[in-house]
């Protein structure tokens, strides 16, 4: 095992203060983009995220032509903290090749998981929680509905998860079955008027002869509370596979735990190029009870500020009590 894997767990579950979650009455799904919210689903939720995608791929250089199905999903629950939450990812893919290298075409399938991997999600620190408790401008409306600058401080949330691959894949890079490691550092802005950014920095696999490095960026505004538009941009680095994909599409709610989506991928290569439409559902089984705050340490200070001058009001009182007493009996 890589020596310096207990460091890099131990980096990426480091508590910070000023840390809080957000359970929100509406569902909370990272679909239909294939990046990660900062936010967990809250406490005692378990949500379920699908999809179907197909598509066609052409390798210019092996000179094959693809129809590809696949079948992601991903099961995420939240408990013992509301920023906290663990999942399982995965996505299983079938192509059917058609090979055009010699005069008579050959035609064979391929099917395995892409990916399966488990991991936990841990929000560490969360802005917006810090102004709903400083609360809003009571004296401008205009500085209450205007981008600030404080805007551009994100939440921010990191993940840690283990990819188990199985033997003779072909579509991932090792031979053999691995277990190996996947690391995420996600963000995400909350803007005024119904925009929200995403970032995730991803690194994974890095124990294994081909670590694969990347981003996701995803920009989604929501036109109504119901519906909602995304564009995103992914990009991925390895010597088994590199790719600049582009995503785009929109997801309606049919109710406060039920969504529905669509989208479409496109790249900007030809080996392969891809294309391929995507539905997609979530939904939440919403178990969640109670709305639970790490308070940082500012706010303690003034509980605590608050607490003690009410003790030396009360000192007061008494002392003025027992004044007025002895000036009664003399």
């Amino acid at each position: 095992m890589n020596s310096k894997l207990p460091f890099l767990f131990l980096f990426f579950f480091i508590p910070f203060l000023n840390a809080s979650a957000q359970y929100t009455e509406m569902i909370n799904t990272n679909r239909p983009g294939g990046s990660q919210g900062a936010f967990s689903v809250g406490t005692n939720v378990l949500q379920i995220e699908s999809g179907i995608n197909y598509g066609k791929e052409k390798h210019t250089l092996l000179e094959t032509e693809s129809d590809g199905l696949g079948i992601d999903y991903s099961v995420r629950y939240g408990f013992w903290k509301e920023r906290l939450e663990i999942s399982l990812m995965g996505e299983f893919q079938s192509n059917k090749v058609v090979d055009n290298r010699s005069s008579t075409a050959r035609e064979y399938s391929l099917s395995n998981f892409k990916s399966n991997t488990v991991g936990a999600k841990y929000l560490i620190y969360d802005p917006y929680r810090k102004r709903e408790l400083k609360g809003p401008n009571l004296y401008s409306w205009k500085a209450n509905n205007r981008i600030q600058w404080a805007d551009l401080i994100p939440a921010i949330s990191v993940y840690a998860g283990a990819n188990f691959d199985f033997a003779d894949n072909p579509f991932t890079p090792e031979a053999d079955s691995s277990v190996s490691p996947k690391f995420i550092l996600a963000t995400q802005n909350n803007f005024i008027g119904g925009w929200v950014l995403v970032t995730n920095i991803i690194v994974d696999r890095i124990t294994t002869d081909f670590p694969t490095y990347g981003y996701i960026v995803t920009l989604t505004h929501a036109t109504n509370r119901y519906f909602s538009v995304f564009v995103e941009n992914q990009g991925l680095k390895s010597d088994f596979y590199s790719d600049q994909l582009l995503r785009g599409g929109a997801a309606a709610l049919l109710n406060e735990n039920f969504q529905v989506d669509l989208s479409l991928t496109v790249n900007f290569k030809d080996t392969p190029s891809k294309f391929y439409g995507r539905v997609g559902v979530a939904y939440r089984f919403d178990m969640h009870n109670k709305d639970e705050y790490l308070e940082d340490e500012a706010t303690k200070e003034q509980k605590d500020k608050k607490e003690k001058v009410k003790d030396e009001d009360k000192k007061q009182d008494r002392l003025d009590e027992l004044e007025i007493e002895d000036n009664g009996e003399q």
